[in-house]
């Protein structure tokens, strides 16, 4: 019974619970035994919480049958750990905080609760910072697809998690493709929303708008489901708002083909060549459909260069207090992001975020005329888990630990909405994924795409079981 409860996508188990057939309690106990052969092999969720997830459960299964249900109805999720699951250890991937435990659910976490969630444990990330899941505190996540290489992150946690079977939903937040990347990585989907969408934790600078918090899963209507009991408003969240027009697991539900779109293999960048090729295949595919199909994108020109001056800003911002204490356990390479919020000078920050002002409105004059914009979510294939980030990227050599994920990066600066979709397998038999962007707010209409997409490639979609 486990394992055919695990194979099911989150929304037929939601089906399930409402109609009484299964329980909360018997989702944990098959994600438990699952996460106990699994676990050893790929190391996503190192800190678990199933005492806490079964009362939740038990209170889940009283309330639907008591008439009282919520959007996810007791469905288990993971969280990514570093945000707070109160009684739960949160470590941040960091030794500094290798011992702290939280005493509430912070906003976000707090949000899914309520609308249904029951937290298994937290799930790996990267060491604050970069996009390869691994930390001094809980090592490296594995990929599913071959264990020798990453997963992906910062997100590969969440995103190896839902790959293996080990949860049916799982949280995540993004910066530079933290959401994005690892999904691409391991045949899963994540949404960077919107900023304002999903209410986010406590940040060192609530003004923020590049961090966000997002939902991870295996199918779009899945997506759509936990990204439902994620929108809202939250006082602590000022850009937050209260959610708006028709869930979007009903956009999920209506697939759309859409007349034109934009598609670009490189957005310019060195993007490795099975990634390459599997784009031009897939806007062959929406050629083949039907769809108008425009090879090209709004320019770039200095937009890599405007996110690294943007974050070092913000994490000097952040790290600053920490450093006289604890300066040795921070990352060499996120030490140098602080060093450079902290020595840059004033007109950088400026220059920045000109940059960022003149891309933004690039891209939305572009979508103007295009309405999706599709180029990869990774630049490459997975690499090596012991390996931080590849020095070359398709022959280029790159500049610094960040070099790898441009693709991505970028788009966390204009803020749009983009959503991480599988397209397919490279000959080796590892995944590749694509990341579509529209204008902001319009999230139903990326689910309704990446639902007609899901149908036309019909993509294996349940999980693997590690090799």
């Amino acid at each position: 019974m486990s394992h055919d409860l695990i194979a099911l996508s989150a929304t037929a188990v939601r089906t399930l619970l409402r109609a009484g057939e299964i329980t909360s309690v018997e989702l944990v106990e098959a994600a438990a035994d699952r996460i106990a052969v699994v676990e050893p092999k790929v190391n996503a969720v190192p800190t678990l919480c199933l005492d806490r997830a079964m009362d939740q459960a038990r209170a889940a299964d009283v309330a639907r049958r008591a008439g009282h249900d919520t959007i996810l109805s007791g469905i288990p999720i993971v969280v990514k750990d570093n945000n707070d699951v109160a009684g739960t250890r949160n470590t941040g991937g960091t030794p500094i905080f290798r011992d702290r435990v939280s005493a509430t659910s912070d906003r976000t976490v707090a949000q899914m609760e309520t609308n249904g969630a029951v937290v298994l444990g937290k799930a790996n990330l990267s060491e604050l910072g970069g996009a390869q899941t691994t930390n001094a505190v809980h090592g490296t996540t594995l990929n599913p697809y071959d264990t020798r290489l990453t997963c992906g992150g910062s997100s590969g946690g969440s995103a190896v998690a839902l790959a293996t079977g080990e949860a049916w939903l799982a949280h995540g937040n993004d910066y530079g493709g933290s959401l994005r990347i690892p999904a691409a990585f391991c045949n899963v989907l994540g949404l960077r929303p919107t900023p304002g969408r999903v209410p986010r934790k406590r940040l060192t600078d609530p003004f923020d708008t590049i961090f966000v918090e997002g939902p991870m899963a295996r199918s779009v209507d899945d997506l759509a489901l936990l990204f439902d009991a994620m929108v809202g408003y939250d006082p602590g969240d000022f850009l937050s708002r209260p959610a708006s027009g028709p869930p979007a697991f009903a956009a999920a539900r209506d697939p759309r083909r859409p007349a034109r779109i934009a598609i670009s293999p490189d957005l310019g960048l060195p993007v490795e060549t099975p990634v390459r090729a599997a784009v031009e295949i897939f806007a062959d595919t929406l050629e083949r459909a039907g769809v108008a199909v425009h090879r090209g994108y709004p320019a770039t020109t200095g937009a890599m260069d405007a996110f690294r001056v943007l974050r070092g800003e913000s994490f000097f911002a952040t790290w600053e207090p920490l450093l006289d204490r604890h300066r040795d356990l921070f990352p060499p390479a996120v030490m140098g992001d602080i060093l450079r919020g902290r020595d840059q000078p004033g007109r950088a920050i400026a220059a920045a975020n000109r940059v960022r002002t003149d891309f933004y409105r690039r891209a939305v004059d572009f979508l103007d005329t295009h309405e999706f914009l599709v180029c990869p979510a990774t630049q490459t294939m997975p690499f090596a888990a012991d390996i931080l980030a590849p020095e070359t990227v398709a022959g280029e050599t790159m500049p610094d630990y960040l070099g790898w994920i441009a693709i991505t990066a970028i788009w966390s600066l204009s803020g749009l909405p983009a959503i991480s979709v599988p397209i397919g397998f490279s000959p080796e038999g590892l995944p590749i994924g694509v990341q579509i962007l529209t204008h902001g707010g319009r999230e139903a209409d990326l689910f309704r795409l990446a639902a007609w997409i899901e149908r036309e490639l019909a993509l294996p979609t349940g999980p693997v079981d590690p090799r």
